[in-house]
């Protein structure tokens, strides 16, 4: 039975080595490595642009449209809600059609509507374009690792997913920053203009410097296929924990980043707009975290750097209720580089226990990850408007207290796998 019948991707290498056969595919310092991680980099830079450009902006839309902050968080719940509800359907797609032309077709769509965004007229018409918006961008997250995971040596895979996430971090980053000023002078609508312009810039350089797959080989479309490899996926114990625990960081992240803006301009600190931007500059500790999560499992492992990112988030989130700024900064700092370690740890561990329909593993990995995000803004502001920042903090912790749960579950499997395996000499 070919790949193609039954849905897997397949990859050189991925069977016993064949003599005078090498590995083709790419190793750090090999030819096109370089190449490939920059434009997988600012694929990454884009889709958390557009995907979180209305994040640090939450106030001034609040104040221009008339609407509470729990209104104005759907804007950002739609764009993360749309890309977890077709994550998996777009990743079905790349395994057909390839992962590089999704790729391409979805950043076209992504920043096309990005340009349409600052003319929305009202709230319903905003929250229904960034919905659309994170539909398209659906395209990227999961084609993107399963395409790496079929062209990068396996040694590489935590490497170079971690640059694909740190390509999330710059662009998280920059748009908040460049959104927070250009808003300060010229409003919300010119400020998600110009990230829409940016998009397109990364876009374009995208397009141009990924190189062309050489290990992808078509799988079916059948809706047959299609179920039975999600049904494998959700039937393997470390995938669930996997996903539980993507879904469990983004929900801390996306409340805390979501309400920050309204707790930063308002009492005790009063910050201006540009400044509550700048705030988003700790993102260049996550763009760290996440390019140095391979050193973090090759020392701790996987499950100790996910207690490590867990236990870091938690002592950032303490942190933050003081109300002394650089206390409040260094929490955020901590909750920064410990939920991208946490995330760069478990995408990549997805990808590498997937052996077959990577795409699908990497979708669902990403659909629970973006369902995190949407019900951590929904309900980091919901918290915010009933208890102000402990509220927004006492979801978080409820969420990290699952993430070492979780991994606590995989440590106790882990140590019963060991004890029925016969010792060898």
């Amino acid at each position: 039975m070919t790949p193609a019948d039954t849905g897997a991707s397949t990859t050189v290498g991925a069977a016993a080595p064949v003599a005078d056969v090498p590995d083709s595919r790419v190793a750090p310092g090999g030819p096109g490595y370089r190449r490939m991680s920059f434009a997988l980099f600012l694929a990454g830079v884009a889709t958390f642009a557009l995907l979180y450009s209305t994040q640090a902006l939450l106030p001034l839309i609040s104040g221009d449209l008339g609407v509470s902050a729990g209104d104005a968080s759907w804007t950002v719940a739609a764009a993360t809600g749309g890309l977890a509800v077709f994550v998996l359907p777009m990743s079905a797609l790349s395994e057909r059609f390839g992962r590089r032309t999704v790729m391409t077709a979805a950043l076209a769509v992504a920043v096309t509507v990005g340009l349409l965004v600052p003319f929305a007229p009202s709230l319903p018409a905003l929250v229904a374009l960034r919905a659309v918006q994170g539909a398209a961008l659906a395209g990227l997250p999961a084609s993107a690792t399963a395409y790496l995971a079929e062209e990068v040596t396996p040694k590489a895979l935590v490497t170079a997913i971690g640059l694909f996430v740190a390509g999330n971090s710059v662009g998280g980053m920059s748009g908040r920053v460049i959104t927070g000023w250009v808003a300060q002078e010229w409003g919300w609508r010119v400020a998600v203009g110009v990230i829409g312009v940016v998009a397109v810039g990364c876009a374009v350089a995208f397009r141009m410097l990924l190189p062309r797959p050489r290990h992808f080989r078509p799988g079916s479309l059948r809706p047959r296929v299609l179920a039975g490899t999600v049904r494998d996926h959700l039937s393997d114990p470390l995938l669930r924990r996997l996903y539980a625990i993507g879904a469990l960081f983004m929900t801390v992240f996306g409340g805390v980043y979501t309400v920050i803006g309204y707790r930063l301009t308002g009492d005790p600190f009063s910050l201006p707009q540009g400044i509550v931007g700048s705030i988003f500059l700790v993102y260049l500790v996550g763009t760290v975290s996440a390019s140095t999560s391979g050193r973090l499992v090759g020392r701790l492992g996987r499950r100790g750097a996910l207690y490590l990112a867990g236990g870091t988030t938690a002592a950032g989130l303490l942190l933050s209720l003081a109300d002394t700024l650089p206390l409040v900064l260094l929490g955020l700092v901590l909750i920064t580089a410990g939920f991208f370690a946490g995330h760069s740890v478990a995408s990549s561990a997805v990808s590498r226990t997937a052996t077959h329909g990577r795409a699908q593993a990497s979708a669902l990995y990403q659909s629970a990850y973006y369902i995190g995000s949407s019900v951590g803004s929904t309900a980091g502001a919901t918290a915010f408007h009933a208890g102000g920042w402990p509220g927004t903090v006492g979801v978080g912790l409820v969420a990290m207290a699952g993430v070492v749960a979780i991994t606590l579950l995989g440590t106790r499997a882990a140590r019963r796998q060991a004890a029925r395996v016969p010792a060898t000499a």
